[in-house]
């Protein structure tokens, strides 16, 4: 699995619900079609009369998920741009979309605007699998951004971590190692530790 790979599960889904922050600071959401996913890049548009279209001009920042009927779950973060050329790429949107011609005939969907998210964070979860999977990649020019939980040297080595898993991904050593691929990022390990050995990834206790 790539970035690439879990925006092209995006692609298929192709209604997923897309995040933003309206003017007053509260959260937004609405479901939005993917239109194109090709190198490491996520295209959509909306039209310049909607509120999504104002939130985005203000910051950028949205927030994009979706799950297949597989259980598998994407979770994108970044920024959102809107793309110049507008007609050369509504065109090929609609190239890529003919149901969009329905919904905007004729010159009507020049009132949409082409947007691109190309910086940011990719998380991959499958939670069809025992234990579940799960796995984070940078968009563009982003590093990927370390979450969960870490166990640390002073770990006593008493397993109540392992024993309160629910997913099994704790293995005994020298401290103690979470399996970072199938955390769920629950947190009962860390409010469970008697020796406060268990920290929050990226230095956060």
């Amino acid at each position: 699995m790539n970035a690439q790979e879990c925006l092209n599960i995006l692609r298929r889904i192709k209604d997923v619900a897309f995040a933003t922050v309206d003017e007053r600071g509260l959260p937004a959401i609405r479901i939005i079609d993917v239109m194109l996913t090709e190198e490491e890049k996520l295209y959509f548009c909306t039209s310049r009369g909607k509120d999504f279209y104002r939130q985005l001009m203000a910051s950028g920042n949205v927030a994009i998920t979706g799950m297949n009927r597989e259980y598998q779950m994407v979770r994108l973060s970044g920024k959102a741009k809107r793309l110049p050329e507008q007609k050369k790429w509504i065109d090929r949107i609609f190239r890529e979309n003919p149901s969009m011609n329905q919904v905007y005939p004729g010159e009507s969907r020049y009132v949409l605007e082409p947007f691109c998210v190309d910086k940011g964070q990719v998380e991959f979860f499958d939670l069809g699998k025992s234990p579940i999977v799960r796995a984070s990649f940078p968009l563009g020019e982003q590093t990927a951004e370390e979450k969960g939980f870490l166990i640390t040297q002073d770990c006593i080595g008493c397993g109540i971590c392992r024993e309160s898993c629910p997913q099994g991904c704790i293995e005994e050593g020298e401290p103690f190692v979470i399996r970072q691929e199938h955390c769920l990022h629950c947190g009962l390990c860390f409010e469970r530790c008697p020796a406060g050995a268990i920290e929050r990834r990226g230095g956060k206790k």
